[in-house]
């Protein structure tokens, strides 16, 4: 049993990663659009090109970290080497240097890559750690629980804290405003890291006689078939989540005509978040982390459809469906990734090659892919139906705001659940890996999920 202490250290670790991934995701498209004055097409575009980049920086930050060697472990370390680096990213990533059109694209490409290199160097090592605290099923399920409910700590911190500091920092000036609040941001980012990295332990280690090559990982990690539904699932649920998110400053604004409460509409879904987050643990003691997963995308898709129908008069009742959307698609966050953990202990029992970190880098990779097609679609979709910046929309763009904020999103969740309904590994089959795996037993060739 993990210490209380224990996990709350690893919690913070994702406080300090969600200070920046929640404002990438909440904030950036609009003050890429709205403060730095590039079009949502290209914002949009710049968004994907990147995740290109990632398709080949994750995977290999995965296999690095796994044939790591130090002192400290083999993912502990890059909390350590690589906290100072990410908080500068972030700075110059929210920087507004006076350029032409073109060089503000250009600078806004550089910088954002660099934020995300920098965001893959620490995150996925940070994500595998949570794979070896401990191997025990519910365990497994508690670490993450801590971990987002802090994690959304971090975000809750971002949606209450992110405006005003823009107006207390800049004092009328936007642009200065973000920077320095991104700065103030990044600062308590490090620390966290920090004692993350302080307070953790890595304790399942891999077979003590394993060699790993590049080519052999990779080979093993495409017989894991259950790997590969939850890569599909993170897909789609990410590219869902994203839009949603990112609309929803839009939707506020614009659909809502409610500037007036961005910040309180977003601070309530992020505290919506953390309950959810909070919840987990309890659920998966009386439902199946697999069905549980299944029920609560039916749930969030079901909500997103509600709130098409919601009048602009509804206020309360559009910010009502918004939190309830956040608590339980936010509730199923630690059973994916619990569920991650899993999945590499599956794939060490039917290949006999435990591969922590490429596991948790290759999904990891299709979260960031959904999460960059999420804002891609978000910059697309304001443009095909013709949003304007910081203007009257018309009755169209307005309407196309509502839909991309609700019945796409909906549409993502359903697929999730779909895809999940293919997922075999409950939490009685998980025991039964462990129990061979512990007394040395591998699976046969080609074996399926132990029944």
């Amino acid at each position: 049993m993990l210490t209380k202490r224990e996990k709350v250290a690893y919690g913070l670790g994702d406080t300090a990663s969600n200070i920046v991934f929640q404002t990438v995701m909440l904030f950036l498209t609009f003050f890429y659009t709205d403060i730095f004055g590039i079009s949502p097409a290209v914002v949009g575009t710049m968004f994907l090109l990147v995740r290109i980049i990632d398709a080949v920086t994750d995977p290999l930050m995965g296999a690095l970290a796994d044939k790591t060697t130090s002192r400290h472990g083999k993912y502990r370390p890059y909390l350590l080497w690589l906290a100072l680096p990410f908080a500068l990213c972030s700075v110059l990533a929210f920087t507004t240097p006076d350029l032409s059109a073109n060089g503000k694209v250009i600078y806004a490409f550089a910088t954002y890559t660099l934020l995300m290199l920098a965001y893959t160097a620490i995150n996925i090592p940070y994500s595998a750690l949570g794979g070896v605290l401990t191997a025990e099923p519910n365990e497994r399920v508690s670490v993450q629980s801590y971990r987002f409910v802090f994690g959304m700590l971090g975000g809750l911190l971002v949606t209450a804290c992110t405006l005003p500091l823009v107006n207390f920092f800049g004092n009328g000036d936007n642009a200065k405003g973000y920077q320095l609040t991104i700065a103030a941001m990044s600062v308590l980012g490090l620390l966290l890291f920090l004692l993350c990295f302080a307070g953790t332990k890595e304790r399942v280690k891999p077979p003590a006689n394993q060699q790993l090559t590049l080519r052999g990982s990779f080979a093993s990690l495409w017989q894991n078939d259950q790997w590969r539904i939850l890569c599909v699932a993170a897909f789609f649920l990410l590219t869902g989540m994203v839009l949603k998110n990112t609309l929803a400053i839009y939707y506020v604004k614009y659909y809502l005509l409610r500037d007036d409460l961005i910040t309180t509409f977003m601070t309530l879904g992020m505290l919506g978040n953390i309950a959810g987050c909070a919840v987990a643990q309890w659920l998966s003691r009386y439902v199946d982390k697999v069905k549980a997963y299944i029920g609560l995308q039916l749930i969030s898709a079901a909500i997103c459809i509600g709130s098409f129908f919601i009048s602009p008069q509804q206020l309360w009742l559009a910010i009502t469906l918004y939190v309830g959307w956040c608590f339980f698609l936010q509730m199923a966050t630690p059973l994916l990734w619990a569920k991650m953990a899993d999945t590499v202990d599956y794939g060490h029992y039917k290949t006999g090659i435990r591969i922590t970190g490429l596991v948790y880098s290759s999904i990891v990779f299709f979260i960031k892919l959904g999460l960059a097609l999420g804002g891609a679609l978000a910059g697309w979709l304001l443009a095909f139906y013709g949003y304007q910046a910081d203007s009257v929309q018309t009755p169209a763009a307005a309407q196309g705001i509502l839909l991309s904020f609700t019945l796409f999103p909906a549409l993502g969740s359903v697929v999730v659940a779909l895809v999940m309904s293919r997922y075999r590994l409950t939490v009685a089959r998980v025991q039964a890996i462990h129990q061979q795996l512990q007394s040395g037993q591998s699976a046969p060739a080609h074996a399926k999920v132990p029944a």
